[in-house]
């Protein structure tokens, strides 16, 4: 048992009133002759625990000017029902002891507000703003929604390698793992010698977990990978990362329509969960000066209405005739930029869109080919205000299919030995796609950047703590 109660399970009603112990750090520190006034936080909860002390309290007047913004007290007393209206419980203290102090001279986070990007420039402190506190909170309750749905559907959780010799998007774009010196590698003919290094050829930490994941899904049938990734781009968006955590479910006996009804049943389901576990939480964030207007009701909107299933090419001509000017042109055979997303989900069907079969080119050699040799089965879940959300396709299942393939975009076909010889034995029609753990919890917290969903972002210039 914890000895000190959380101030989550008393504002949860999970704590009769009553003798209790409590640790956190100061939010404010109100005095006067009569009576002082503690707002306590441990980070549990998006409310503060109103502390009340007796001035003549023994020890308090010793310690009273160090007990400012940011200082960590522990205190024991009785939790009773408050008599002041806006708070349903106070805190009467009867023993306080100063743990940490933070000098206000010294110490950034004040009671006053700070903008994002001021505590952007503070990671190490930003845990303890009730915005990335609440932000956290989310965090940790979408992770075990994740888990929990795939889990209580039969699904096996899997750890994918994070050091891999495979590209999976084939784009090259990755960060390379050696132990050799990077100013003196031994070569050969002029070329790194790679079979001297510690994994005897090139390594680079995984893109994806998607390749090994068919792996798993051709023995297990249904499994799903929740880990780090990393794309070496050189990308200073408010959308992108170097490492970011994906979830990728792959599944055997899986054609696309399956797959995009699971697909849409997982983000809805994993919002419903985060609006029950975290409703004062999100409720909080919508409150903020970014967020945008009717946030949470958009939420509940997406979470319960049914997505609307729209072909590439419908979509193409859906937004040519649009009448918009959009920044990135629009014909068939493009890649749909965010413009084009939010426009199908914003303005014309007013709701979560599914896309499919995209043109073959755009698309990674992996997804199955349509009967029209133009288009692949593939899928992008597109949601209101922000546009894809969930990416995905049936696999290509026929060796010579993909082998075409493969020599066709130029890959390495020696390098895909493996995947190629899951077509030769027993292959099977199967499923898969792709969320980013980071941009879902940019639709589910409201935030406009990609740096305030994750405790230590790292992104082109940046790899600190």
């Amino acid at each position: 048992m914890a000895k000190y109660v959380a101030i989550r399970d008393i504002v949860q009603d999970k704590v009769p009133v009553g003798f209790l112990e409590l640790a956190g750090w100061i939010r404010t520190h109100r005095q006067s002759k009569r009576v002082s006034f503690i707002e306590l936080t441990d980070g549990s909860a998006v409310s503060n625990l109103q502390l009340v002390v007796d001035p003549q309290l023994s020890g308090y007047a010793e310690v009273a000017p160090k007990l400012s913004t940011g200082a960590s007290i522990r205190v024991s007393g009785e939790l009773v029902v408050s008599p002041a209206k806006g708070q349903k419980y106070e805190f009467q203290v009867k023993t306080l002891e100063l743990l940490g102090e933070a000098d206000p001279e010294s110490y950034p986070l004040q009671k006053k507000g700070h903008s994002l990007e001021f505590l952007r420039e503070n990671l190490h402190l930003r845990p303890r703003t009730a915005t990335m506190g609440a932000v956290l909170r989310v965090r940790s309750a979408a992770a075990f929604a994740v888990h929990k749905y795939f889990t209580e559907r039969g699904f096996f959780y899997l750890n994918t390698p994070i050091i891999s010799t495979s590209d999976c998007e084939g784009a090259g774009e990755m960060f390379h793992v050696s132990t050799f010196d990077a100013e003196n590698p031994p070569r050969v003919n002029g070329k790194i010698d790679y079979s001297q290094d510690f994994f005897k050829e090139p390594a680079s930490l995984t893109v994806s977990g998607q390749l090994e994941g068919e792996i798993c899904a051709m023995g297990l049938s249904k499994i799903y990978t929740f880990g780090p990734t990393f794309r070496a781009e050189n990308s200073n968006t408010t959308r992108h990362l170097a490492e970011f955590w994906m979830i990728e479910p792959e599944m055997a006996f899986y054609e696309l329509s399956d797959n995009i009804e699971l697909a849409q049943d997982f983000v809805q389901d994993v919002i419903r969960q985060v609006m029950t576990a975290s409703s004062s939480e999100l409720e909080f964030l919508a409150s903020q000066e970014w967020a945008q207007q009717g946030h949470i009701e958009n939420l509940q909107k997406v979470a319960e209405t049914a997505f609307t299933r729209m072909d590439y090419t419908d979509a193409i001509k859906i937004l040519e005739a649009s009448g918009k000017t959009f920044e990135y042109p629009v014909s068939w055979g493009i890649d749909l930029q965010s413009e084009h997303e939010r426009f199908l989900t914003d303005e014309y069907v007013k709701g979560p869109v599914t896309v499919i079969n995209y043109p073959k080119d755009i698309k990674a050699f992996y997804m199955r080919l349509n009967e029209d040799n133009k288009t692949v089965r593939a899928m992008d879940l597109l949601v209101p205000r922000l546009g894809e959300i969930i990416g995905g396709s049936q696999r290509e299942e026929r060796h010579d299919v993909l082998l075409a393939k493969i020599r066709a975009m130029g890959l390495d076909e020696s390098a895909y030995w493996w995947y190629l010889e899951l077509r030769k034995f027993g292959t099977v029609p199967h499923a898969g796609f792709g969320l980013g753990f980071e941009r879902l919890l940019m639709y589910l917290t409201g935030l406009q950047n990609i740096r305030d969903v994750i405790a230590f972002p790292r992104f082109p210039g940046f790899a600190k703590f």
